[in-house]
């Protein structure tokens, strides 16, 4: 089997799959920190101290997920193995 098949194979069945989860992962935790600060908003108490928290961590992990994803589209495209599809258009 040639390497960049193989390659091709583990980035569709196991890491785009991964890094999709991970960007959703961050998204929830973003989305949960924004309700989280407009519903402890008005007594400015724990719930705004988490929500701000959560907020913070769902941005470290889509800045974290953008690089992962850059790195490794930079190290397929060094091994010659095109992007799936479903990518291209992003």
């Amino acid at each position: 089997m040639d390497i960049r098949v193989f390659l091709n194979k583990i980035n569709d069945a196991i890491i785009n799959p991964i890094i999709y989860l991970l960007f959703a992962l961050a998204f929830v935790f973003f989305f949960l920190g924004l309700v989280q600060v407009v519903r402890g908003s008005k007594e400015g108490g724990e719930d705004f101290q988490k929500g701000k928290k959560n907020i913070l961590y769902g941005l470290i992990g889509f800045v974290i997920m953008f690089g992962v994803y850059g790195i490794i589209n930079f190290v397929l495209g060094t091994f010659g193995i095109s992007t799936p599809e479903y990518i291209q258009g992003l």
